[in-house]
């Protein structure tokens, strides 16, 4: 089965000239670089949710020991989190021709036979196997959250959490073991690269047969350089590049997005024209339950239960605010102007005259996920966290949340939620 030509187990099999050590050490490298990145956002993208404040915030209860790092999630910069997770989701998008390449330039070591020649060749075959389909796991359901299909099984979130951690554990051995090899097969090629440069004809290694299992016993004739299949590989990335990352940075920049479901012109008309995940038909909320006579945000907390209509909200102080929306799908809204009544003050009008303390959040909506949600101590306090009414000098429209919704500096978009019905003030 090893030698025959026409199985995947054989070398002979695999005739493409573009496979060398050469080409798998540059693809692995820009990998090494990119997906420590995306792991780094991804947990700082974790802890923004503050899972650690309330189960509601948290899908993921049982993460343990993998919830070390947890911290507080800041209220500043403002576009902290439009920054990380954008980041986050247009790298990742953009590293899929990476990737891919990657895969296709060791496939043949996937298929080699014997599976395993010693206990440490078996590790490594794991750790492989881990690698590949944790890689192709994290990157699939994040395409497909951007995209909103979520016909995984399961919630997105502890999915993406728990494999992102297998995923990135399989990574570090795999570079462990490889990166010291890719760095000096790149060296070797640019030195190689030199000494042609400056003899004006072939290096003293120029002749030699590149080493590995991955060159082709017998390879077919070539049809591109190894250099134009990186140009290749790299002309794909800055495509998906190109038109992804305007979905996180807003304005006129959105329409470049063409491959994100936010991309296209902001919705609607007017003061209320920027992006949403979520319509007011979709989550359940119905006009009867926002009217004025039907609705009152029902405030608890140490001074007890206070029931307030939105003419009363009204004649409270109010503040602006200039912030975006920011969501995990890496989309986010240009700065709007957002007035209505600080959550501090709310928090004093329930009985804290001091510093305030947690907020829990309940909102009209129906169904679906953030129905409910936390918010820390610090968000509360922060005087540009709001009760927001009006936007950009007009009232919300039922989409964006009317008749209340809240916003807050620097925090995911599903914690800025909408519809709102009741606030409890108290910690969590």
């Amino acid at each position: 089965m090893r030698d025959d030509p026409r199985l995947p187990s054989s070398p002979g099999f695999w005739r493409s000239p573009l496979r060398g050590p050469w080409f798998t050490s540059v693809l692995g490298l820009v990998l090494l670089v990119g997906v420590t990145v995306l792991f780094v956002t991804g947990l700082v993208s974790y802890a923004a949710y503050n899972p650690g404040l309330s189960r509601v915030n948290d899908t993921t209860p049982d993460k343990g020991l993998l919830g070390f790092y947890l911290f507080a999630w800041p209220t500043g910069p403002v576009w902290l989190y439009r920054f990380t997770q954008g980041l986050h989701v247009t790298l990742g998008i953009t590293l899929i021709p990476v990737l891919l390449a990657k895969l296709w330039s060791v496939v043949p070591r996937l298929f080699a036979l014997p599976p395993a020649r010693s206990l440490a060749h078996a590790l490594e075959r794991v750790s492989l196997l881990l690698l590949v389909g944790g890689g192709l796991f994290e990157f699939t359901t994040g395409v497909l959250n951007v995209q909103l299909d979520y016909v995984f099984p399961g919630s997105f979130y502890p999915l993406h959490f728990y494999g992102a951690w297998v995923f990135f554990a399989a990574f570090l051995a795999h570079a462990a073991l490889k990166a010291p090899k890719a760095v000096r097969t790149v060296r070797r090629r640019m030195r190689d690269e030199g000494e042609r440069c400056e003899d004006g004809g072939e290096p003293a290694g120029a002749g030699r047969r590149e080493d590995g299992s991955l060159v082709s016993p017998d390879p077919a004739p070539p049809t591109v350089s190894r250099r134009g299949a990186l140009w290749l590989v790299g002309g794909g990335s800055l495509a998906l590049f190109v038109t992804t990352v305007g979905q996180s940075l807003g304005g006129p920049l959105r329409r470049t997005a063409l491959l994100a479901p936010h991309g296209g012109s902001d919705p609607g008309s007017g003061p209320n024209a920027f992006q949403i995940n979520k319509t007011a038909a979709y989550a359940g909320v119905r006009a009867k339950d926002t009217g004025e006579e039907a609705w009152r945000l029902v405030v608890v907390g140490p001074a007890g239960t206070r029931r307030l209509s939105r003419a009363e909200l009204l004649r409270l102080p109010q503040y602006s605010s200039s912030l975006p929306i920011a969501c995990v799908e890496g989309w986010s809204t240009a700065d709007q102007w957002w007035r209505g009544v600080r959550l501090r003050d709310l928090a004093a009008l329930a009985g804290f005259d001091g510093e305030p303390p947690d907020l829990f959040v309940e909102s009209l909506q129906r169904h679906g996920a953030f129905r409910r949600g936390a918010l820390r101590a610090n968000q509360v306090a922060d005087p540009r966290s709001l009760l927001a009414l009006r936007v950009n000098g007009e009232d919300l429209s039922p989409d964006h949340g009317y008749p209340a919704r809240i916003i807050v500096p620097a925090a995911p978009g599903v914690l800025c939620t909408k519809w709102v019905a009741r606030l409890t003030f108290g910690d969590l």
